[in-house]
């Protein structure tokens, strides 16, 4: 099999993107102002996170700016930064209501557990991520990744003493660099693997690393997964040498300095991406001592409604293939989502 490099928006290195702008949208004062006006508004009204919609949370100003961030996201590089969101003027629980009141107009959240949990916390708890797969709740760098959504956003609400940088590479630009350099990685990385997730309860599933439908790309990687499918079920087959230089060599080429780049997040950052076509990692870092100081950043992710069709080889993690479908995430135990934090 014979897999031709892929020609895409979404392909980009490292230092040309850090010179551009398209992706990036300073939050204007006026534009902040309506945020803050309008969640005094709903909190006047006595109306819940829960309550919250596009209807009752309107944001005219911002309109041309959520448009903007879906065409960059499905259409271009595939990321969309907003900067300067009003968090020093207001407190983690509001800021909480305004980042679900944004979402509302980007698509529909899904849940980041099984806890149900739609806007999660990223903070430091000491987790062991290879337990757990909880790299977001510890202090350690975490690798290149995918996460389990069409878009992830993080929202900034404090950043670290030290470190803590946001890492970001085109996956089209890896596929692409694996098409001239290592065909045979790359069409190993085209066949089905099994995964496992703890969120997923007593079973894996199969899906490949990339996948081509109807045009489109997607890339799903968390090797994490892969390795903890085979710590889980003795009974799977076991990952190949070639299968396991694979995910050794996709962190290789994301990792070089001429593919990927990285941002230091400023408190008021709203960092979109599409899973799809794009990888993230973050440096470690070290966090501040007094708890109102440390690191925090609160996560979402989402199923927008201008999304790719996805290969059926994806279903199986994704449940729904279609362009525009509600999709990723993990089922709620409960059967329902959960707005307050988890961390506390």
């Amino acid at each position: 099999m014979k897999i031709e490099t892929f020609n895409s928006p979404a392909e980009w290195r490292g230092p040309d993107i850090m010179q551009r702008t398209d992706w990036i949208h300073p939050v204007s004062d006026a534009q902040n102002e309506e945020i803050v006006a309008t969640l005094r508004s709903i909190q006047a009204r006595g109306i819940g996170i829960a309550d919250i919609d596009k209807t009752n949370f309107p944001l005219p100003s911002m309109a041309p700016v959520f448009a903007r961030a879906l065409d960059s996201l499905e259409n271009g590089p595939g990321m969309f930064l907003l900067r300067g969101l009003p968090v020093m003027r207001l407190g983690v629980e509001e800021m909480r209501m305004v980042y679900w009141a944004l979402s509302k107009h980007l698509g529909t959240a899904v849940a980041q557990s099984s806890k149900g949990d739609v806007v999660g916390d990223v903070r430091d708890l000491g987790v062991n991520s290879d337990t757990l797969g909880r790299g977001y709740q510890n202090q350690l760098g975490q690798p290149f990744h995918t996460d389990s959504c069409d878009v992830v956003g993080l929202m900034v609400l404090r950043t670290a003493k030290s470190g803590g940088l946001s890492k970001i590479a085109s996956s089209v630009a890896v596929h692409n660099e694996l098409s001239r350099a290592r065909p045979d990685i790359l069409e190993v990385l085209y066949q089905p693997m099994d995964m496992y997730s703890p969120d997923r309860g007593n079973q894996c599933w199969k899906q490949p690393m990339f996948a081509m439908h109807e045009g489109h790309f997607c890339c799903k990687t968390v090797g994490l997964y892969a390795r903890m499918a085979q710590q889980k079920f003795p009974d799977i087959p076991r990952l190949t040498p070639l299968q396991l230089e694979a995910l050794k060599v996709i962190q290789e080429i994301a990792d070089r300095p001429e593919i990927c780049f990285t941002m230091m997040f400023q408190p008021g950052d709203l960092q979109l991406l599409n899973s799809h076509v794009t990888l993230h990692g973050r440096t470690g870092f070290v966090d501040y001592d007094e708890p109102d100081r440390k690191r925090h950043l609160l996560r979402l992710w989402l199923s927008p409604p201008n999304s790719r069709p996805l290969s059926p080889m994806m279903s199986e993690f994704f449940r729904d293939p279609r362009p525009g479908a509600v999709r990723g995430g993990y089922p709620s135990s409960s059967g329902k989502i959960v707005f307050e934090s988890l961390v506390e």
